[in-house]
């Protein structure tokens, strides 16, 4: 039986999660369970259920909850060894002591772990400048919101690539920055998406995404990666950050990422032996059945 809290998914039973507490109902069918399908958004108490009582879980948001925020990509790639930009984690802005910020040399990125779609970086070319801006980071703590990172600027060619891994597949697209020297190359700050150029770049950039994978265990996420042109050889990649929550125009919108999840969620299915839900696969007993999305409501189970 697989055990569906996703809304794109029926599963052979469907619980919906928002807006209520676990109770005793989803732990006794977790523990009937083949596999549990997850929602989007962040539900860490739903995670460790299924993983404690099923242990099949779909997506592995293990590394999403253990190493938490920007400061949590940096730990990964340092544990896995995997290339990245040089990185200065603080925890808190009390953990920057004096001196530290005319000790480094500008510009710098300085990124909150709160941010997400280029908000919350600051480009930064003076320590006065890096003063001001841990001022706002400073005030953001008495809400509760820690963390932070000093980076170096890497000379990216102002461009980024994409990659989203859906289960075993990658999809890249390039995000162009079309105005100079502005190193935010998210389509929120202006940026535009290339899905053909460099072709040989975005190989080397699915090889290391694949690796990140293998180490990590991460199935569902959109990973950046950057190319450092400063040397005289090839661009070298290196990771940049992992949203476990990313934007779907590269990906077709809405409709085509849910086209390209539903593939992925069946050969994840498929792969572990089971056997595939009826109302998601109609007609289907190997996977080959319809990808188009069932849009109806949903029945949640009792």
């Amino acid at each position: 039986m697989i055990l569906s809290y996703h809304p794109c998914f029926y599963g052979d039973r469907f619980r919906l999660c928002a807006g209520r507490k676990l109770d005793g109902r989803d732990r006794s069918l977790m523990c009937r369970a083949s596999a549990v399908l997850l929602p989007p958004g962040r539900l860490p108490e739903l995670y460790r259920e299924a993983v404690s009582c099923c242990g099949v879980v779909f997506p592995d948001y293990s590394s999403r909850y253990l190493y938490p925020g920007k400061p949590g990509d940096i730990r990964i790639f340092r544990e896995h060894g995997l290339p990245h930009p040089p990185t200065d984690i603080f925890h808190h802005t009390r953990d920057c002591l004096p001196g530290y910020l005319e000790s480094i040399s500008y510009p710098v990125m300085i990124k909150h772990s709160a941010g997400g779609e280029g908000r919350l970086v600051y480009r930064v070319h003076t320590p006065e400048e890096a003063a001001q801006v841990l001022e706002i980071f400073r005030g953001m703590e008495r809400s509760g919101l820690r963390g932070f990172l000093v980076q170096e600027i890497v000379d990216a060619g102002d461009k980024t690539l994409r990659v989203v891994v859906i289960h075993d597949r990658l999809y890249t697209y390039w995000r162009v920055q079309p105005e100079a020297g502005k190193v935010q190359h998210n389509l929120a700050q202006g940026g535009f998406m290339d899905f053909d150029s460099d072709p040989e770049l975005q190989d080397k950039g699915r090889s290391l995404v694949q690796k990140l994978c293998a180490a990590s265990g991460i199935n569902l996420a959109g990973i950046d990666v950057l190319f450092d042109h400063a040397g005289q050889g090839e661009p070298v990649p290196m990771l940049l950050e992992i949203n476990f929550f990313f934007g779907l125009q590269g990906l077709g919108g809405l409709q085509g990422y849910h086209k390209l999840l539903k593939e992925g969620v069946r050969d994840w299915i498929l792969q572990r032996g089971l056997r595939l839900p009826p109302k998601d696969f109609p007609g289907s007993r190997c996977g080959t059945g319809s990808s188009n999305l069932a849009q109806s409501h949903f029945k949640e189970d009792s």
